[in-house]
């Protein structure tokens, strides 16, 4: 495509090349009043249509294909209602700029034909932008006219509002991130029925995935070797979907901005590991799945005065104090349990307390 646009270019190029030769050259001086066939004229000729033919090699694609681009990554992100008001607003606006050309096309050279073109493009431009900001404004008028009905029966109107809400909501689309899939507990989770959706995987998640499945390190490695794996059962097994997708962001080099972006544009939440992503995600008010909050609401919950069989594993930061972990990590402090270091011990818990990282338990020795 690119390159047939090229040669479209190069071709558009020497044709106004060979149009602006007369005029150029009476500009350059030459006797004949053009590029005549004389060895002279044919070595100004030469390089004129070089030059034109390079410049439409490379303005066409900038003047055909960026746009595209950006009119069809456009498109995709307009919902519905916004696309019909787009085009609605678009043939109203050319409407009333034909209207206007014709009296506007009697005016003199050059503004006979500049003024109606700029108008149409004006008006058009324009009442786009209105039609797609007012769209719920136009719609009720267009609903009191008679011309579109919506169910006028309160429970019909309650039922359709839920209906569509349900269809709108049936398939929600998580964006899934690297660490989420490396943490390795993402085909647990889906294998029990507790993300409900799309699991959708950018490429470019892919991509660093692979790059930590290469790096020289050999934790790195096998983390990465281990997220491919799990993401191929996962497509393989799973009754979650999992899907590769292409959608990307290109103006944003970090995989974590692509992220934000991609689940802010398309209304996707993001399911991760990341603290700092997810605190980001948050403030852009992007809904955020995180995995180690998952795992610590789904903790048994311990109470104070409860009591608790712990294995005392080492020596804590403050003087007598002993460390032990509960069978899900949750970390035990006990107080004054120092002395009781690789022994099974019978502790009362004194308090709990919850941190971005997790639970902590502390605890004394219990008393017979």
């Amino acid at each position: 495509m690119t390159r047939s646009i090229r040669l479209l270019g190069a071709a558009l190029g020497a044709l106004t090349g060979l149009g602006l030769a007369r005029p150029a050259g009476l500009l350059l001086g030459s006797p004949q009043g053009d590029f005549s066939l004389t060895p002279s004229g044919a070595l100004l000729l030469a390089p004129w249509l070089v030059a034109w033919i390079v410049v439409g090699l490379a303005l066409l694609p900038y003047l055909t294909l960026v746009p595209a681009g950006r009119l069809f990554r456009g498109a995709q992100e307009m919902s519905t209602a916004e696309f019909i008001a787009a085009v609605v607003g678009l043939l109203l606006g050319l409407l009333m700029g034909l209207l206007l050309g014709f009296p506007l096309a009697r005016l003199p050279a050059p503004w006979g034909t500049l003024l109606p073109v700029g108008v149409s493009l004006f008006l058009g431009l324009g009442m786009v932008g209105l039609t797609v900001a007012k769209r719920q404004d136009l719609l009720g008028v267009v609903e009191t006219i008679g011309l579109v009905r919506r169910p006028r029966d309160a429970a019909a109107a309650q039922a359709a509002a839920a209906q569509a809400a349900a269809d709108q909501g049936a398939q929600p689309t998580i964006v899934v991130d690297t660490s989420a899939i490396i943490d390795g507990r993402i085909a647990d989770i889906a294998d029990s029925g507790f993300l409900y959706g799309t699991l959708v995987v950018p490429r470019f998640v892919l991509e660093e995935l692979q790059h930590i499945a290469d790096s020289s390190d050999a934790l790195r490695r096998n983390r990465g070797r281990r997220g491919l794996e799990i993401l191929n059962r996962m497509q393989r097994d799973s009754p979650t979907r999992v899907e590769i997708v292409e959608d990307d962001a290109p103006g944003i080099p970090e995989v974590d901005g692509k992220l934000i972006a991609l689940a802010k544009t398309r209304g996707r939440a993001i399911l991760t590991n990341d603290f700092n992503l997810n605190r980001v995600a948050e403030l852009q008010g992007i809904r955020v799945l995180n995995i180690n909050s998952l795992a610590n609401a789904v903790k048994p919950a311990v109470l104070p005065g409860e009591e608790l069989r712990v294995r005392v594993i080492h020596e804590g930061k403050e003087a007598g104090q002993g460390v032990g972990f509960l069978d899900d990590g949750t970390m035990i402090v006990v107080e004054g349990g120092s002395r009781f270091i690789d022994r099974d011990l019978d502790v009362a818990v004194t308090r709990v307390l919850q941190t971005v990282a997790g639970r902590m338990i502390f605890a004394h020795p219990r008393v017979d």
